[in-house]
This record gives structure tokens, sequence and C-alpha cells, in this order.
């Protein structure tokens, strides 16, 4: 299932539209806390950017980019960083993910809210990144 495909068109449009498939799911994640997407829309699109060589090319090069252990370990990075920073507004006595009790110097609500969900975003979309990524993994065999 992984490794180099026999055709060299495949190979290299692989190679080629990687980069760009990858940059489009940082974009989607970092614009999602206030425009269509978010954090599992951008995650599923970056994986797509590693997964998308596993398929193409040969083993050597695709795991050198996003080794087999990346995805666990970015799935759990996500994971918790989306409970620190969800629980974070509960230790300064407000609700689950909102961000206007945590003071923050000089700082609005508002402002925090939108950083907040930012923040967010980011762990959702690390963690459905790694999920994915991990799942493909198994299911190839190359993680246990």
């Amino acid at each position: 299932m992984t490794g180099e495909y026999p055709s060299e068109p495949v190979r290299v449009t692989s190679g080629v539209l990687t980069p760009f498939v990858a940059m489009f799911g940082l974009y989607i994640i970092a614009h999602g806390h206030y425009g269509p997407g978010g954090g599992f829309a951008g995650g599923v699109v970056l994986a797509v950017g590693a997964l998308l060589p596993r398929l193409a090319l040969p083993e050597r090069i695709a795991y050198g980019a996003v080794p087999a252990f990346a995805g666990a370990l970015s799935m759990l990075v996500g994971v918790l960083a989306f409970l620190l920073f969800g629980l974070l507004p509960l230790l300064a006595g407000g609700a689950f993910l909102d961000y206007a009790h945590v003071g923050i110097g000089e700082v609005a609500a508002s402002r925090l809210r939108y950083l907040g969900i930012l923040v967010v975003e980011v762990a959702v979309g690390l963690a459905v990144f790694g999920a994915m990524v991990l799942i493909f993994d198994v299911l190839a065999g190359r993680v246990r």
C-alpha cells in the first residue's frame, strides 16, 4: 500500500503538490477561528499533505519528512493543549473555553476570546492531523 508508485507522473505530482497542500492546511487552521474551516478541516488537509508522499514516494523519503512517531506525538500534544487551554478559564472562575475571565493585563475580553479560539483551533488541528497520520500508519503496518 505504501511506497514508490510505479508511475513517474504520479511521483512528480505528489512531490510538487505536497508543500502546497500542507500550506493550505495551515491556512485553514490559522483562519478557522473567524471564517470557514478550522482545526478539524485544517488538520485533515494537513494530514493529506503528509500522507500523499507516503502513497507515491519511496518510504525513505516519505517517512523522512514526517516520521512514523509524529502522528502519535502530534495527537498527544494537540489533545493536551486543548485540555490545558480549555481548563484555564475554569481556574480563573469562568466556564470551559470562555477566555473572557482569564485576566491578562489590559487585554479586552473580546480579544482574549479571539486569541483563545485561535489556540484551540491549532490544538484541534494538531490532534486531528496526528490521528489521521496515526490511523494511516497503523493500517499500513508502520506502527503497532
